[in-house]
């Protein structure tokens, strides 16, 4: 296929053409040792007459055809979370629909897993917010979830950093909130570097003894909480929890840095996984995961390791804007027609960026069709003058 021009950070411009064929996935849906979610993207309507920076309408047809991928690949789906544009884009009466769409197409297959996220988003900000505000806005969420029969992973609240005066307030909420339960949730830890208004969560600014105060909320409701997800970008520390964690209690690692390790695990543990990552890399995350249930380390890792460089490029400060590269890379593979996003997100990075992406999705093998990627991509780079 024709070369492209792919643009340098020092300014020149190299011929590239891809190297690397596709990962090969056929066979039934494969069966994993670790429980595996992709927290997946949402597709917009590129044609809706709207206001991209203040409101977008969302392609039901093509999102949900996305989720329908991931739960043959064997994946499950982490519904209406960060990586969905949760409080980037997407507000509390898009994420209803949203869960209430995805909900109805997991009730029509029996291997699909499916866990939604609940929040505070529609909670006004104010200066009068109280902890009861809060725990109401969470019940609201809470409620709408599983009256439609979902299971709530419960994210971090920016309201509650807002109003939290130290880490018994926290343990106030999320003691009130898993109390009325009606089955185990999957906790959320977001760091900073995922949203800076979640700065201090739990009460301290040093993630060592906020996680001190997280540990004591999980392992004192334990039978309440499936597990928590932490998105620290931190091997030592997340490993540091999972060993303090009740037994029963799963970490599901948010770490899409240092996921490959992570998921191995050690003599003492391992982590399950929930990652926005896997929404961009879902071959290789269910080729690899396949491998291990087998035994076959080996290839695991072959598979799997590749990907890491790909992800630590797609999460790199200003890691909030992630999503950008996780929806550059689904228009790539054919999952929509258009690189367009929630609030006008995918201008948050530069073209500089989306040429090294395209580069390393290569050695990763997660250009499902070379030949499509590579015309999607000479479209982008003329758009930006580069021919």
């Amino acid at each position: 296929m024709p070369a492209l021009q792919l643009p340098r950070a020092d300014g020149t411009i190299e011929s590239y053409s891809v190297r690397n064929a596709p990962l090969s996935l056929s066979g039934p849906r494969p069966a994993f040792n670790r429980i595996a979610y992709a927290a997946a993207h949402v597709v917009i309507d590129p044609l809706a007459d709207t206001d991209p920076w203040i409101d977008s309408r969302i392609d039901w047809d093509r999102t949900i055809a996305f989720r329908e991928y991931l739960w043959d690949l064997g994946l499950g789906v982490a519904e209406a979370m960060d990586t969905a544009q949760r409080g980037t884009g997407l507000d509390w009466p898009g994420a209803q629909q949203l869960i209430r769409h995805a909900l109805d197409a997991a009730r029509r297959r029996p291997d699909a897993l499916i866990a939604c996220g609940v929040g505070t988003d529609h909670l006004a900000p104010s200066p009068d917010l109280t902890l009861d505000d809060v725990i109401r806005a969470y019940e609201q969420q809470f409620d709408f979830v599983e009256g439609l029969g979902g299971r709530v992973i419960m994210m971090a609240s920016r309201a509650l950093a807002a109003v939290a005066k130290g880490p018994d307030d926290y343990a106030k909420v999320y003691d009130r909130l898993l109390a009325r339960a009606q089955q185990p949730v999957i906790l959320h830890w977001l760091g900073r570097m995922f949203d800076p208004a979640l700065a201090g969560y739990w009460g301290y600014d040093a993630d060592d003894a906020a996680m001190g105060v997280a540990v004591d909320v999980i392992n004192g409701h334990a039978t309440k909480v499936d597990g928590i997800k932490i998105s620290l970008l931190s091997a030592e520390k997340e490993i540091a929890m999972r060993r303090r964690l009740a037994p029963g209690v799963k970490m599901y690692t948010g770490d899409d840095f240092n996921y490959a390790e992570l998921i191995a695990g050690d003599a003492q543990g391992y982590s399950h996984a929930l990652l926005g990552i896997f929404d961009a890399i879902a071959p290789a995350a269910s080729a690899s995961l396949a491998a291990f249930a087998k035994g076959d380390v080996a290839a695991f890792k072959a598979i799997l390791e590749p990907t890491v460089p790909l992800s630590r490029l797609i999460f790199k400060a200003p890691t909030r804007f992630y999503k950008t590269g996780v929806v550059f890379l689904a228009w790539l593979n054919g999952f929509q027609e258009h690189f367009l996003m929630l609030g006008g997100q995918q201008s948050a990075r530069s073209l500089i960026h989306f040429a090294e992406i395209f580069r390393l999705a290569d050695e990763a093998r997660v250009l499902r069709d070379p030949a499509l990627a590579t015309a999607k991509m000479r479209k982008l780079l003329a758009v930006g003058g580069v021919e």
